[in-house]
């Protein structure tokens, strides 16, 4: 009888022991005891264009006419904005770092900001081409921000966001959120770029975790959620999940001792 209970409880030290607590799950906490909040300023790195890259480049002018032949692509009858019209309209990355445009030809973009392209594409069009009287505009962007994610997530893949900065919560958001069994605490971001990779670690549940170089994601950056080990163990998450399981195996337990007594 002593040993039945002897493991009764260290069975239901071992279940509770398997809910997920509270403080794992809640984003941002203060971990600390700060008197004073103090704001800080982003450490966001404007993102330098890569190989494989789409640019979306549009040139205006006083006179449309002008610069019909720059945004052809852009003008047609119908154009659909998702992603498939991006790749097949949009100025990609080559191997080399150029893209090909109307008239200018080649133009190098590798390792630029997209603000820096906008400068020089202008600056090419003023001094070869057209006058100042001619009133040339260049917007470029990329033709959406993309990410990937995987892992515990609700909505994993390949997801592009069309807007100039995304953060990391952003990013989780829009996947549905980290499941119950994901580990907040131990994001990795993988970041890759020209001359290699380089994998971050955030602690979601930190507020702190806005001062990460990770927090603020740059396009092309990889997303994974690790599990939690309670999710290995198959003892639930929750505490119903966790009662759950212990009724069984408890009623396992006294089916298999009356047996043997029998």
């Amino acid at each position: 009888m002593k040993n039945s209970k002897i493991h009764f409880i260290f069975l239901l030290s071992i279940l509770f022991a398997s809910c997920v607590p509270t403080k794992d799950l809640i984003y941002l906490q203060d971990k600390g005891n700060p008197k004073n909040e103090v704001v800080t300023s982003s450490n966001q790195k404007p993102y330098r264009l890569q190989t494989n890259d789409i640019l979306s480049i549009t040139i205006k002018a006083i006179d449309p006419k002008l610069v019909e032949i720059f945004n052809a692509s852009t003008t047609q009858s119908n154009v659909n904005t998702s992603a498939d019209s991006n790749y097949f309209n949009g100025y990609s990355v080559d191997d080399h770092g150029n893209i090909r445009l109307p008239i200018l030809g080649e133009v190098n973009v590798l390792g630029y900001t997209v603000e820096e392209v906008r400068i020089a594409i202008e600056k090419m069009l003023d001094e070869k081409y057209f006058k100042t009287e001619a009133g040339i505009f260049v917007v470029v962007k990329l033709a959406g921000f993309r990410y990937t994610i995987n892992g515990e997530v609700r909505s994993t893949g390949t997801k592009i966001i069309y807007q100039d900065k995304l953060n990391i919560m952003e990013a989780i958001a829009n996947s549905g959120d980290i499941t119950l069994e994901g580990d907040r605490k131990d994001v990795k971001v993988i970041r890759t770029y020209s001359q290699g990779s380089e994998t971050f670690s955030i602690d979601l549940t930190d507020k702190n975790a806005v001062n990460s170089e990770a927090f603020f994601l740059q396009p092309n950056d990889y997303i994974y959620v690790k599990p939690l080990k309670q999710k290995s163990w198959g003892t639930g998450t929750t505490g119903i999940q966790s009662l759950t399981t212990l009724v069984t195996v408890l009623s396992l337990f006294t089916t298999t001792l009356f047996l043997i007594r029998l």
